[in-house]
Order: C-alpha cells, then sequence, then structure tokens
C-alpha cells in the first residue's frame, strides 16, 4: 500500500510497560517471545529518566518493547477482574506469529511455562465458521505476563484489500466485509 499524504505514521512501533519485578519480567518476556536485551539502565543513570529501563528486541530493530520500573513505587497486586478487562487504563498487547504452526508451537511452550491461558484459542470472526462472532479475522488466545497485563498471541490475522474488502490469510476475499472507513 502507498504512503498516505494525509498520514505521517508508518505504524505503530513499540509500547513501554510499567513492571513490578524486572528481572521476572525480562526472563517471562525472553522465554516466551524470544526477546533479546539489546540495553538495561539504572534509575538516574541520566538525570531527566529516573526509572530503570530495558530496551528488548525480537529481530534487528532497537527495541520493539520497553520495560520500566520505578523504584519505591508502590505497585498494587492483581485482582480477579484484572484477568478479565486487562489491567487499569489497559487492555491487552498482542503478538502476530509468523503463521499458524507457529501459533501451535507458542501454545506448547506456554504449557511448558507453566502459564495459564485465560481466553481461548478463539477464533475471532463473524465471518469464518469457526468464529465466535467477535471482530478482528484472526486466531489467538490470551495470557497474563507476570504484573498482570493481559496479551493475545495470534496468527492468520486478515488483511485489508484497497476497496476496503478484508482479506482471509488464505487470500480468500471477505465480500461481506469491508472497513468502516478507507
Amino acid at each position: 500500500m502507498a504512503h498516505d499524504p494525509k498520514n505521517p505514521i508508518k505504524l505503530f512501533h513499540h509500547m513501554a510497560i510499567d513492571v513490578s519485578d524486572m528481572d521476572v519480567s525480562i526472563k517471562f518476556y525472553r522465554q516466551l517471545f524470544g526477546y533479546k536485551l539489546s540495553e538495561r539502565h539504572e534509575a538516574g543513570e541520566v538525570e531527566a529518566i529516573q526509572v530503570e529501563l530495558a530496551f528488548l528486541r525480537i529481530q534487528n530493530n532497537h527495541h520493539d518493547m520497553v520495560l520500566s520500573h520505578t523504584p519505591g513505587k508502590n505497585y498494587r497486586a492483581r485482582n480477579e477482574q484484572d484477568d478479565i478487562e486487562g489491567t487499569t487504563l489497559f487492555h491487552h498487547l498482542a503478538w502476530q506469529c509468523q503463521d499458524h504452526d507457529a501459533w501451535l508451537e507458542m501454545q506448547e511452550r506456554v504449557k511448558e511455562m507453566g502459564i495459564e491461558v485465560i481466553r481461548g484459542p478463539v477464533v475471532h470472526s463473524a465471518y469464518d465458521p469457526r468464529g465466535e462472532g467477535s471482530w478482528g479475522e484472526n486466531e489467538s488466545f490470551y495470557v497474563l505476563d507476570p504484573d498482570g497485563h493481559r496479551l493475545e498471541i495470534f496468527c492468520d490475522m486478515a488483511t485489508i484489500d484497497e476497496d476496503g474488502t478484508f482479506v482471509s490469510y488464505t487470500g480468500e476475499r471477505i465480500e461481506e466485509a469491508v472497513v468502516d472507513e478507507l
């Protein structure tokens, strides 16, 4: 798709999340998603930055995710509602697998790590016969990280054709599904 001159944004690049224990979180994201640590910095190394930071990457970006920890902060404990709705003012982060086989491998990795799947596996689709009637046109499952951040792991995301029609991961046009805005 060509560059949209009305929108200078190329893509969403990364998310920084606050974590209660940096070591536990780095280990979790390394084991589950295969992140590598680009850099880690203590709070106050730069006067303007009074938080501990870890920059994580999957491939060759300097970072795709940042973990932040505030020394002395009183981190609240998770509650059952967080498991369903996500933490305060935040719902979920999502990672796309290379293909369906890789997605199945991630399910196995989650099981081996003893991580509870809090939702799914589910087909998010109002059009696929296997779908639950929800939106998004992908297959996914959800887990929680050590701080209760809700994580979606998915595959087979539909794309949007130039005329606004959804195209399934198999290349099939879903004629009854069209975007709200081109």
